[in-house]
Protein backbone atom coordinates (compact mmCIF):
# COMPACT_ATOMS: atom_id res chain seq x y z
CA UNK A 1 0.00 0.00 0.00
CA UNK A 2 3.01 2.63 0.87
CA UNK A 3 4.41 2.01 -2.59
CA UNK A 4 1.37 3.78 -4.44
CA UNK A 5 1.68 7.18 -2.73
CA UNK A 6 4.49 8.24 -5.08
CA UNK A 7 2.43 7.41 -8.36
CA UNK A 8 -0.33 9.40 -7.11
CA UNK A 9 2.01 12.19 -6.03
CA UNK A 10 3.31 11.86 -9.85
CA UNK A 11 0.30 11.66 -11.42
CA UNK A 12 -1.11 14.99 -9.50
CA UNK A 13 2.24 16.72 -10.56
CA UNK A 14 2.15 15.43 -14.55
CA UNK A 15 -1.64 17.02 -14.50
CA UNK A 16 -0.75 20.11 -13.06
CA UNK A 17 1.74 20.32 -15.73
CA UNK A 18 -0.51 19.76 -18.56
CA UNK A 19 -2.97 22.23 -17.27
CA UNK A 20 -0.46 25.05 -17.35
CA UNK A 21 0.57 23.86 -20.82
CA UNK A 22 -2.84 23.74 -22.14
CA UNK A 23 -3.27 27.83 -19.90
CA UNK A 24 -0.54 29.07 -22.09
CA UNK A 25 -1.62 27.70 -25.07
CA UNK A 26 -4.97 29.26 -24.88
CA UNK A 27 -2.78 32.36 -23.46
CA UNK A 28 -1.17 32.10 -26.92
CA UNK A 29 -3.56 31.26 -29.38
CA UNK A 30 -5.59 34.43 -27.65
CA UNK A 31 -3.22 36.65 -28.30
CA UNK A 32 -2.33 35.14 -32.26
CA UNK A 33 -6.67 35.78 -32.90
CA UNK A 34 -6.20 39.49 -31.73
CA UNK A 35 -3.07 40.04 -33.45
CA UNK A 36 -4.69 38.67 -36.77
CA UNK A 37 -8.02 40.64 -35.72
CA UNK A 38 -6.22 44.06 -35.22
CA UNK A 39 -3.92 43.34 -38.81
CA UNK A 40 -7.74 42.04 -40.49
CA UNK A 41 -8.74 45.51 -39.51
CA UNK A 42 -6.17 47.52 -39.94
CA UNK A 43 -5.77 46.15 -44.10
CA UNK A 44 -9.54 46.52 -44.14
CA UNK A 45 -9.07 50.68 -43.20
CA UNK A 46 -6.03 50.65 -45.39
CA UNK A 47 -8.16 49.13 -48.60
CA UNK A 48 -10.78 51.20 -47.96
CA UNK A 49 -8.65 54.24 -47.83
CA UNK A 50 -7.16 53.05 -51.04
CA UNK A 51 -10.54 52.82 -52.60
CA UNK A 52 -11.75 56.27 -51.71
CA UNK A 53 -8.22 58.00 -52.78
CA UNK A 54 -9.06 56.28 -56.49
CA UNK A 55 -12.63 57.19 -56.35
CA UNK A 56 -11.18 60.91 -55.62
CA UNK A 57 -8.49 60.28 -58.32
CA UNK A 58 -11.51 59.21 -60.97
CA UNK A 59 -13.52 62.24 -60.27
CA UNK A 60 -10.61 64.74 -60.77
CA UNK A 61 -9.85 62.85 -64.55
CA UNK A 62 -13.35 63.32 -64.77
CA UNK A 63 -13.60 66.89 -63.99
CA UNK A 64 -10.58 68.16 -65.77
CA UNK A 65 -11.99 66.44 -69.17
CA UNK A 66 -15.53 67.96 -68.04
CA UNK A 67 -13.25 71.24 -67.82
CA UNK A 68 -11.75 70.92 -71.40
CA UNK A 69 -15.16 70.20 -72.96
CA UNK A 70 -16.61 73.49 -71.35
CA UNK A 71 -13.63 75.56 -72.68
CA UNK A 72 -13.91 74.15 -75.70
CA UNK A 73 -17.75 75.16 -76.50
CA UNK A 74 -19.00 76.19 -79.64
CA UNK A 75 -20.57 79.05 -78.64
CA UNK A 76 -18.22 81.72 -76.62
CA UNK A 77 -20.94 82.91 -74.53
CA UNK A 78 -21.28 79.48 -73.14
CA UNK A 79 -17.47 78.66 -72.17
CA UNK A 80 -16.73 79.03 -68.86
CA UNK A 81 -14.08 82.15 -67.88
CA UNK A 82 -10.43 81.85 -67.59
CA UNK A 83 -10.74 84.40 -64.30
CA UNK A 84 -10.16 81.70 -61.63
CA UNK A 85 -13.12 81.38 -60.23
CA UNK A 86 -13.98 78.35 -58.49
CA UNK A 87 -16.75 76.00 -59.68
CA UNK A 88 -18.34 72.98 -57.95
CA UNK A 89 -18.76 69.66 -59.67
CA UNK A 90 -20.36 66.54 -58.59
CA UNK A 91 -18.64 63.64 -59.92
CA UNK A 92 -19.80 60.51 -58.38
CA UNK A 93 -19.76 60.59 -54.88
CA UNK A 94 -17.03 63.22 -54.69
CA UNK A 95 -17.48 66.79 -54.61
CA UNK A 96 -14.55 68.55 -57.05
CA UNK A 97 -13.83 72.23 -57.10
CA UNK A 98 -12.34 73.34 -59.87
CA UNK A 99 -10.43 76.52 -60.75
CA UNK A 100 -9.22 77.85 -64.53
CA UNK A 101 -6.48 80.38 -65.03
CA UNK A 102 -5.12 81.85 -68.01
CA UNK A 103 -1.69 80.54 -68.44
CA UNK A 104 -0.86 82.77 -70.97
CA UNK A 105 -1.26 85.78 -68.70
CA UNK A 106 2.14 84.89 -66.62
CA UNK A 107 5.90 85.40 -67.55
CA UNK A 108 8.11 82.94 -69.36
CA UNK A 109 11.36 82.66 -68.63
CA UNK A 110 12.20 80.94 -71.78
CA UNK A 111 10.90 83.72 -73.68
CA UNK A 112 10.28 86.78 -71.57
CA UNK A 113 12.22 89.92 -72.34
CA UNK A 114 15.24 91.20 -70.02
CA UNK A 115 13.05 94.22 -69.43
CA UNK A 116 9.71 91.81 -67.92
CA UNK A 117 12.16 89.75 -66.01
CA UNK A 118 13.82 92.14 -64.23
CA UNK A 119 10.69 93.80 -63.42
CA UNK A 120 9.69 91.13 -62.17
CA UNK A 121 12.35 90.49 -59.99
CA UNK A 122 11.98 94.01 -58.81
CA UNK A 123 8.65 93.32 -57.85
CA UNK A 124 9.71 90.63 -55.61
CA UNK A 125 11.98 92.71 -53.82
CA UNK A 126 15.67 92.64 -55.22
CA UNK A 127 17.36 95.59 -56.08
CA UNK A 128 18.02 96.79 -59.42
CA UNK A 129 21.70 95.48 -59.41
CA UNK A 130 20.65 92.05 -57.84
CA UNK A 131 18.23 91.93 -60.64
CA UNK A 132 19.93 92.69 -63.54
CA UNK A 133 22.72 89.91 -62.60
CA UNK A 134 20.87 87.78 -61.67
CA UNK A 135 18.55 88.47 -65.38
CA UNK A 136 22.13 88.01 -66.89
CA UNK A 137 22.53 84.85 -65.07
CA UNK A 138 19.32 83.70 -66.19
CA UNK A 139 20.07 84.38 -69.79
CA UNK A 140 23.28 82.51 -69.89
CA UNK A 141 21.49 79.48 -68.57
CA UNK A 142 19.13 78.81 -71.10
CA UNK A 143 21.29 80.29 -74.16
CA UNK A 144 19.57 83.35 -75.16
CA UNK A 145 20.47 85.28 -77.74
CA UNK A 146 22.45 88.90 -76.25
CA UNK A 147 23.97 86.55 -73.73
CA UNK A 148 27.50 87.05 -74.94
CA UNK A 149 29.78 86.07 -72.34
CA UNK A 150 32.39 83.31 -73.49
CA UNK A 151 31.01 80.40 -71.89
CA UNK A 152 34.53 79.71 -70.30
CA UNK A 153 33.98 83.06 -68.09
CA UNK A 154 30.33 81.67 -67.23
CA UNK A 155 31.95 78.20 -66.32
CA UNK A 156 34.48 79.54 -64.14
CA UNK A 157 31.65 81.65 -61.91
CA UNK A 158 30.08 78.85 -61.06
CA UNK A 159 33.26 76.65 -59.71
CA UNK A 160 34.04 79.94 -58.22
CA UNK A 161 30.61 79.65 -56.23
CA UNK A 162 31.84 75.62 -55.28
CA UNK A 163 29.18 74.51 -58.08
CA UNK A 164 29.89 71.44 -59.52
CA UNK A 165 27.44 72.24 -63.05
CA UNK A 166 27.45 74.93 -65.40
CA UNK A 167 24.60 76.55 -67.58
CA UNK A 168 23.04 73.97 -69.86
CA UNK A 169 22.68 76.87 -73.20
CA UNK A 170 19.28 75.46 -73.42
CA UNK A 171 16.31 76.33 -72.17
CA UNK A 172 14.37 75.60 -68.84
CA UNK A 173 12.47 72.47 -68.84
CA UNK A 174 11.12 72.61 -65.61
CA UNK A 175 10.01 76.12 -63.56
CA UNK A 176 12.45 74.65 -60.51
CA UNK A 177 15.18 74.44 -62.55
CA UNK A 178 15.66 78.13 -62.18
CA UNK A 179 17.06 76.97 -58.56
CA UNK A 180 20.25 76.13 -60.27
CA UNK A 181 21.23 79.53 -61.89
CA UNK A 182 23.69 81.41 -60.06
CA UNK A 183 22.36 84.12 -57.76
CA UNK A 184 18.89 82.67 -57.25
CA UNK A 185 17.82 81.84 -54.08
CA UNK A 186 15.02 80.10 -52.65
CA UNK A 187 13.17 83.19 -51.35
CA UNK A 188 14.00 85.12 -54.69
CA UNK A 189 12.24 81.93 -56.60
CA UNK A 190 9.64 81.04 -54.03
CA UNK A 191 8.80 84.99 -54.69
CA UNK A 192 8.64 84.73 -58.44
CA UNK A 193 7.26 80.86 -58.99
CA UNK A 194 3.76 81.77 -58.77
CA UNK A 195 4.04 84.39 -61.79
CA UNK A 196 5.92 82.13 -63.95
CA UNK A 197 5.18 79.38 -66.80
CA UNK A 198 6.69 77.66 -69.45
CA UNK A 199 3.62 77.49 -71.40
CA UNK A 200 3.09 81.31 -72.26
CA UNK A 201 3.94 83.71 -74.96
CA UNK A 202 7.18 86.20 -74.80
CA UNK A 203 4.81 88.74 -73.49
CA UNK A 204 1.68 88.22 -71.30
CA UNK A 205 -1.79 88.50 -72.17
CA UNK A 206 -2.93 91.29 -69.58
CA UNK A 207 -6.69 90.35 -69.49
CA UNK A 208 -6.49 87.92 -66.59
CA UNK A 209 -3.19 88.71 -65.06
CA UNK A 210 -2.82 88.61 -61.72
CA UNK A 211 -2.02 91.62 -59.98
CA UNK A 212 1.89 91.73 -60.05
CA UNK A 213 2.09 90.49 -63.56
CA UNK A 214 -0.68 93.13 -64.39
CA UNK A 215 1.12 95.88 -62.50
CA UNK A 216 4.56 95.19 -63.99
CA UNK A 217 2.54 95.42 -67.36
CA UNK A 218 0.83 98.60 -66.61
CA UNK A 219 4.20 100.24 -65.15
CA UNK A 220 6.62 99.15 -68.12
CA UNK A 221 10.20 101.00 -67.78
CA UNK A 222 11.34 104.41 -68.83
CA UNK A 223 12.48 104.33 -72.32
CA UNK A 224 11.21 100.85 -72.87
CA UNK A 225 7.93 99.74 -72.26
CA UNK A 226 6.78 96.74 -71.29
CA UNK A 227 3.56 95.79 -73.75
CA UNK A 228 1.09 92.72 -73.08
CA UNK A 229 0.79 90.74 -75.90
CA UNK A 230 -3.02 90.27 -77.67
CA UNK A 231 -4.22 86.97 -78.70
CA UNK A 232 -2.66 85.75 -81.30
CA UNK A 233 -4.70 86.73 -84.56
CA UNK A 234 -4.07 84.27 -86.76
CA UNK A 235 -5.97 81.81 -83.99
CA UNK A 236 -8.33 83.89 -81.41
CA UNK A 237 -9.80 80.92 -80.14
CA UNK A 238 -6.53 79.32 -78.73
CA UNK A 239 -6.04 79.16 -75.33
CA UNK A 240 -4.10 77.68 -72.59
CA UNK A 241 -5.54 76.60 -69.70
CA UNK A 242 -4.30 75.91 -65.81
CA UNK A 243 -7.22 73.49 -64.46
CA UNK A 244 -6.52 72.91 -60.78
CA UNK A 245 -8.83 70.55 -59.26
CA UNK A 246 -9.36 69.55 -55.63
CA UNK A 247 -11.52 66.19 -55.16
CA UNK A 248 -13.63 65.77 -51.44
CA UNK A 249 -14.26 61.76 -51.70
CA UNK A 250 -15.74 59.24 -49.80
CA UNK A 251 -14.20 58.56 -46.29
CA UNK A 252 -12.58 62.18 -46.22
CA UNK A 253 -10.11 61.19 -49.50
CA UNK A 254 -8.80 64.60 -50.54
CA UNK A 255 -6.61 65.01 -53.82
CA UNK A 256 -5.46 67.50 -56.09
CA UNK A 257 -4.98 67.68 -59.86
CA UNK A 258 -3.22 70.43 -61.91
CA UNK A 259 -2.78 70.43 -65.30
CA UNK A 260 -1.92 72.62 -68.47
CA UNK A 261 -4.40 72.23 -71.32
CA UNK A 262 -4.19 74.08 -74.64
CA UNK A 263 -7.68 74.25 -76.17
CA UNK A 264 -8.75 75.45 -79.68
CA UNK A 265 -10.46 73.99 -82.95
CA UNK A 266 -7.04 73.92 -84.65
CA UNK A 267 -5.76 71.66 -82.56
CA UNK A 268 -5.93 67.75 -83.45
CA UNK A 269 -9.31 66.71 -80.96
CA UNK A 270 -9.79 69.91 -80.14
CA UNK A 271 -6.89 69.83 -77.26
CA UNK A 272 -3.58 69.39 -76.19
CA UNK A 273 -2.43 68.17 -72.35
CA UNK A 274 0.48 70.27 -71.91
CA UNK A 275 1.72 69.04 -68.50
CA UNK A 276 0.17 67.03 -65.86
CA UNK A 277 1.26 67.50 -62.32
CA UNK A 278 4.74 66.48 -62.04
CA UNK A 279 5.26 67.53 -65.52
CA UNK A 280 4.58 71.22 -64.29
CA UNK A 281 7.47 71.42 -62.30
Amino acid sequence: MGSLRPVRTDCRRSGGFALIIVLWTLVLIAFIFAQLTSSGRTEIRIAGNLVANAQAEAALDGAVFQTIFNLSDASPERRWSLDGTARELAVGDSRVSVRIEDEAARINPNLASPTLLEALLRAAGSDRESAQRLVAAIREWIGAPMAVRPKDAVSADYRAAGLDYEPPGAPLETIGELGRVLGMTPAVLAAIRPHLSLFGPPQPDAAHADPVVAAILAAGAPGNPIAASPRNPQAPDVVTARITADADGPGNARVRHVAVVRIGQMLPGGYAILAWDSGLD
